[in-house]
């Protein structure tokens, strides 16, 4: 995750050894999900969450932060977010209008990122709501599977997951339009400047 620290040029790091170790657990949670182990499944993805807050942390406290990790943190997050969608709609948890509408958002920082590599710049500011967002999202599916597991905990918590997650979708794409600004924003900057020098 951002921070004020100035971003090196390091690649082997503790804190992008987690994120690439929360790349890799995403096929084994899809593999789970598809095989009914929805408890193991479910564990994994508490277990990928913390690590979100854990890599952040190495990354401030060991002064790891790094710009392949400012890449690979939210990249991480937005996969593992997107094949949680989908493993809930085929679990028939969520409906898929829901996953359409959180992937169709990651889809809008894409075109965004895109265009801030064109310009080169590699990623995004950080915005503090986007941190919110994403926080609220990797609370709410598990809360979802968490239902899926347990059924009759899943009375009690499916209620709250989608007032939670509507709220939640909202905001994702209220973060996402505004990112898409900032890109856009940069790419005109970065076109004037060029065409005055």
């Amino acid at each position: 995750m951002a921070d004020e620290q100035v971003a090196s040029s390091r690649i082997f790091t503790l804190a992008n050894a987690v994120s690439v170790i929360r790349l890799m657990a995403i096929p084994v949670f899809l593999w789970l999900v598809i095989e009914d182990r929805l408890l193991i499944a479910f564990v994994l993805l508490v277990v990928a969450v913390l690590t979100d807050f854990v890599d952040g942390m190495i990354a401030r406290h060991m002064n790891e932060i790094t710009k392949l990790g400012q890449f690979l943190d939210p990249f991480a997050d937005r996969l593992f977010i997107a094949a949680t969608v989908i493993a809930l709609a085929i679990q028939d948890v969520v409906p898929w209008w829901f996953v359409i509408a959180v992937m169709l958002r990651d889809a809008l920082l894409g075109i965004g990122g895109v265009v801030m590599a064109r310009y080169g710049a590699a990623t995004l500011p950080v915005k503090w709501w986007g941190k919110v967002a994403t926080f609220a999202m990797l609370v709410v599916l598990p809360l979802f599977l968490l239902g899926a597991v347990f059924p009759e905990v899943g009375e009690v918590t499916n209620p709250i997951a989608w007032v939670l997650a509507l709220a939640t979708v909202a905001l994702y794409w209220v973060v996402g339009f505004s990112y898409l600004f900032d890109a856009i924003s940069i790419a005109r900057k970065a076109t004037r400047e060029s065409a005055n020098s």
